[in-house]
């Protein structure tokens, strides 16, 4: 029997990069498509906890699907916990845009989705395609211009080569990141700190009152051994993730400014 795998993502179980994914995995796999019903870009692992979900059964493209009224992660805990799927991995994917550096996995939803998955038990693998125009991450994603050709082929051929070795020991989730144009090999890379030079656009409305827009560039490249690095020269990046957000090399120095001599002060 072929391994079951649950495939969500956060750009909406209509996004061409879903269904490329399934394609790509339909052959290794048995592969269950359960998804937001909407585009949830940037939600990161947000669970909706104040409102009833509902997951409808659908069909795309001749093949039964779960549309998720709500979140990527609310999407990996009905597949795994009211439809009972019991898959071997959870992938995510594939994103419209790259999802590199630490400020991307903390706010994407596909990570989000593989991060909750392997936080209920089961391993998660996110994976993003790089667009050489941003706008692209902006339009529909089922009517995307982007090709997954080479994507597909990097789908199967590292959830593969998980199925068939394991997933990496000390790893929670494994973050893929592909170039819009493959022109290396694969690279196990780093986290970059920073993906783009954030800033603030004030705008007026109509009746003259202020508004924002949360904007900024791409940033031009990082450093060598970092995800964004391997990506800009064309690489697939490869990122290993943890769910441990403990800073371990602080502990010594947390000691040392809480523990030494100190004593809880008397509230006044």
């Amino acid at each position: 029997m072929k391994p079951a795998i649950l495939l969500t993502n956060d750009d909406g179980v209509n996004s061409l990069g879903i269904w490329a994914a399934y394609e790509a995995l339909a052959p290794i796999a048995d592969v269950t498509v359960v998804a937001p019903a909407t585009q949830q870009s940037a939600v990161g692992r947000s669970i909706s906890i104040f409102e009833p979900i509902r997951a409808n059964k659908i069909k795309i493209n001749g093949i039964h699907a779960w549309a998720v009224a709500g979140k990527p992660t609310d999407a990996v805990i009905i597949g795994l916990y009211a439809l009972k799927l019991a898959p071997a991995l959870v992938v995510s994917g594939i994103n419209i845009g790259e999802n590199l550096s630490y400020e991307s996995i903390m706010t994407s939803g596909t990570m989000g989705a593989a991060l909750e998955a392997s936080n209920q038990g089961t391993k998660g693998i996110a994976f993003s395609l790089q667009v050489e125009d941003q706008g692209d991450k902006f339009d529909d994603p089922g009517q995307s211009a982007q090709s997954f050709d080479e994507a597909k082929k990097v789908v199967r051929d590292v959830v593969g080569r998980v199925l068939a070795s394991g997933f990496c020991p000390g790893a929670d989730v494994i973050n893929v990141n592909i170039p819009s144009k493959v022109s290396g090999g694969y690279e196990v890379t780093r986290l970059a700190r920073k993906l783009f030079r954030t800033g603030v656009e004030k705008r007026l409305d109509p009746r003259g009152r202020p508004y924002f827009w949360i904007n900024g560039p791409l940033l031009e490249d990082a450093e060598e051994g970092t995800d964004v690095h391997a990506v800009r020269k064309g690489n697939v990046s490869i990122t290993p993730i943890t769910l441990d957000c403990t800073a371990y090399a602080a502990d010594e120095e947390a000691k040392r400014i809480f523990l030494d001599g100190s004593q809880l002060p008397e509230l006044i």
